[in-house]
């Protein structure tokens, strides 16, 4: 019987990527996002290579999460590794030329169904035991602060800390928790922080060397495959071209 993963944010970037990768290591996938469409190719994709169960999901929807998880088939319940992937990035204007909407927007997409999803799926990992796993997506964001941020970096910051908390009152139930903080990496998320614009996605982008969603869907797979007894807390990871950058100074 292989192991199973429950994948959040599915349909794009770190989540798409993953998915890829624990087919070609085996694992049965439960493969979740808001896009039906994308979910029904991927599983057209892989189902060939391992399981796949799909559902449509809003991770905001805390019933409907509860819903998915008593729903999941005969051959899906015994989920072993979680990996909270949705978010999103808004707003990367000021704070002060920011919208509420998109301040609330990440803060329950990135904050809320997070927990949402670890609140729901505790009680599956707890029983799985040693070796069970959660992987949550923060963000260099999450400890590194840079201008436009604001509420998106603060969510990361959440997700860090989150993971750090969860890892004490884990202790003794044999469920890792890891952190996962990618620096710049070349996904939908510039689109999706600045509404589509493929111009300023190429600019962040171009010239340099960044992530891929691959290398990350890589190091996701790497951790929850370790031997039982290695927790990996936290694993901050940049492009070798990005560094940090001097103080900012405001001067006459």
């Amino acid at each position: 019987m292989s192991d199973i993963v429950l994948i959040t944010g599915a349909t794009s970037g770190f989540g798409r990527a993953a998915a890829r990768r624990f087919a070609e290591a085996g694992w049965s996938l439960i493969l979740t996002g808001r896009r039906a469409e994308r979910l029904a190719d991927l599983e057209k994709e892989l189902s060939d290579k391992v399981a796949v169960h799909t559902a449509v999901l809003d991770v905001r929807d805390a019933e409907a999460i509860k819903g998915v998880v008593a729903a999941l088939p005969e051959g899906f319940r015994a989920v072993k590794a979680l990996i909270n992937n949705a978010g999103l990035a808004l707003a990367p204007e000021p704070a002060q030329k920011a919208d509420l909407d998109d301040w609330h927007t990440m803060i329950d997409t990135n904050i809320t169904g997070l927990v949402n999803v670890t609140h729901a799926l505790l009680p599956t990992l707890i029983e799985t035991g040693a070796g069970a796993s959660i992987v949550n997506l923060g963000s260099v964001a999450g400890q590194w602060p840079y201008p436009g941020s604001h509420v998106y970096g603060a969510s990361k910051a959440f997700v860090q800390q989150f993971s750090y908390n969860l890892r004490c009152d884990l202790q003794g139930t044999g469920v890792r928790v890891t952190d996962i903080a990618p620096g710049m990496a070349e996904t939908e998320f510039t689109l999706v922080r600045t509404g589509g614009d493929q111009a300023a996605s190429d600019k962040l982008y171009g010239d340099t060397t960044p992530l891929e969603a691959e290398d990350i869907a890589e190091l996701i797979c790497y951790t929850v495959s370790l031997p039982a007894h290695v927790n990996v807390n936290r694993l901050e990871v940049m492009p070798t071209r990005q560094a940090w950058s001097a103080f900012a100074v405001d001067r006459d």
